[in-house]
């Protein structure tokens, strides 16, 4: 059975996750879209939510499952029996941290391998930065992802606007 893991922090999981998420579930038997508890930065969503997004967002894929980690992707990976590692790449820009990211993976366990798919070109400018940019600001966000991430962010600033 062929099996891939696709880890990110999801904060949101936007339409090109998705289109990466539909891309590795022709691919392979069976894919886990990974939420990381760490971020390396300051979460928008909390990881329930992001994780309950994620579980949302990926219910019409029946070879997917949505998982929690903390800790190594390559500990994790190795705890689900998986030896492949979907990441996802828009641009020139994200080849060198990409890159880079798949070596030290390599480094940290060798028996795991990374693949690159490339979203839609719809999806290419597409990230979760400017998700959170456009939903500060107030702009229209059901083109760039899922409703309930949508709908998430509209419950969001419906409770700053009663507090």
């Amino acid at each position: 059975m062929k099996k891939a893991l696709y880890p990110g922090t999801f904060d949101p999981i936007t339409n090109g996750h998705l289109n990466i998420i539909e891309k590795a579930s022709r691919i392979f038997d069976e894919v886990i879209v990974s939420v990381a508890a760490y971020t390396g930065k300051q979460s928008c969503f909390s990881l329930q939510e992001r994780y309950e997004l994620a579980v949302e967002s990926c219910k019409n894929f029946p070879n997917v499952t949505v998982m929690t980690f903390e800790g190594l992707v390559v500990q994790f990976a190795r705890s689900q029996d998986c030896s492949i590692m979907i990441r996802g790449m828009r641009a020139v820009s994200d080849f060198e941290y990409e890159l880079s990211l798949a070596l030290t993976n390599t480094k940290l366990d060798s028996g795991i391998e990374t693949l690159f798919l490339v979203p839609s070109l719809r999806y290419m400018y597409l990230s979760s930065s400017m998700i959170r940019q456009i939903a500060d600001l107030g702009g229209d966000l059901k083109d760039f992802v899922p409703a309930c991430v949508v709908n998430a962010f509209a419950e969001r600033a419906n409770l700053i606007k009663k507090d």
